[in-house]
């Protein structure tokens, strides 16, 4: 456990903290989620949270699985808001952990707005998205001036599973210079085949990363029309992010965890 004595507010009994545990390397923890972990009486966390950000929970914590996983049996949403609120109701001090930042595809709104309607008092404490954290980690910068000013952050799949039937594929391929994909493996080959339908060249780079920041981060450079047969010949597992656009070529030099490899 990481002693935090800063000035900063604690995390009280009947409370629940939404917190983003970033994309998996602990160092990428804020300091408030570093303080919420040293005060929580539970922890509540997801598929995505690694042991490395458990370890810095205070030893008395009691750590609750809470995670889901495509295809896999799963706690529904519902019944972990209810858990939240049952556990704050009992007047612990309780830390929703999730993986990357709560509000960009962590349902931490949805548990948000269970706690607002029944009355428990509750913080957001933003994380290190791996759309904007594993792709630093893979030496791909989600900007470049003289690349894109724009960059659109997409979910590869919707609620019930499947391919998010409600996006206008073809706006987004024409509009967006730089897509960068979320939970999207699965479907991967459907979404290349949709964005090169509405123009976008086969042979656009992509970068497949797998793991991101943790010691287990993969990375494989690929084209859009390749993608989904790289996932296979490569064994890419889940958590991964999908990025699409020119941004993927600038790795070739910016890939410094590669470089920091080869030193050791």
């Amino acid at each position: 456990m990481i002693e935090d004595t800063a000035d900063l507010p604690n995390l009280e009994p009947g409370w629940v903290w939404l917190v983003g545990a970033g994309p998996g390397d602990p160092g990428l923890l804020t300091r408030y989620a570093v303080r919420a972990l040293g005060q929580a009486d539970v922890v509540v966390y997801d598929a995505l949270v690694g042991q490395g950000v458990l370890d810095l929970a205070r030893p008395e914590a009691e750590l609750e699985y809470a995670g889901k996983r495509g295809g896999k049996p799963s706690p529904k949403q519902p019944d972990i808001s209810r858990r939240l609120i049952a556990l704050a109701g009992e007047g612990r001090r309780v830390l929703r952990l999730k993986g990357g930042d709560p509000f960009i595809f962590g349902r931490g709104a949805e548990e948000g707005l269970a706690l607002v309607e029944a009355g428990v008092p509750f913080r957001v404490v933003p994380g290190i998205s791996a759309g904007i954290g594993g792709l630093a980690y893979a030496g791909i910068p989600v900007t470049h001036r003289g690349i894109n000013s724009a960059v659109t952050f997409m979910t590869g799949h919707d609620a019930s599973g499947d391919v998010p039937h409600d996006v206008d594929w073809p706006a987004i391929a024409k509009a967006s210079p730089t897509i960068v994909l979320y939970m999207a493996v699965k479907h991967l080959g459907e979404i290349a085949a949709k964005l090169q339908a509405a123009g976008r060249p086969s042979g656009e780079p992509v970068a497949l990363i797998s793991r991101a920041t943790t010691e287990g981060q993969q990375v494989v450079e690929t084209t859009l029309g390749s993608c989904a047969e790289a996932v296979a010949r490569e064994g890419l597992q889940p958590p991964a992010m999908v990025v699409i656009g020119e941004n993927v070529r600038l790795r070739a030099r910016l890939d410094w965890l590669g470089r920091i490899g080869e030193q050791d």
